[in-house]
């Protein structure tokens, strides 16, 4: 599996990623029950509210490489701050509009 991450820009001062890496390191949490090893093809931000440059940067991952992009749980589950990105359901469907049914979608890391 080679994986595009993308992150809420918003959180980037808090948090460098170190629990994505180590869920997917460890596969628990999203990527448990994943066989095969894990690249990390990129790992990037949205750019910003409202997201629109996260379709950019996941076409851009998976000219990369990447076969599945992750949405990490600060921009689904709200994770450190604890506010879900009002955005995250457009985000999702618009990488799923460009990139379709091919690119693997997962929308947690932890």
């Amino acid at each position: 599996m080679k994986v595009g991450l993308i992150r809420c820009q918003q959180t980037e001062d808090m948090c460098p990623g170190t629990t994505d890496f180590k869920v997917m390191r460890d596969k628990k949490a999203a990527f448990e029950g994943i066989e095969e090893d894990i690249e990390i093809v990129g790992f990037v931000s949205c750019g910003g509210c409202p997201g629109k440059k996260a379709v950019t940067r996941a076409t851009e991952m998976v000219k990369r490489g990447a076969d599945t992009i992750v949405l990490c749980s600060c921009i689904t589950r709200g994770n450190p701050i604890g506010f879900v990105c009002p955005n995250a359901d457009q985000i999702k469907a618009a990488i799923v509009k460009k990139l379709g049914d091919e690119i693997r979608i997962i929308d947690y890391t932890h």
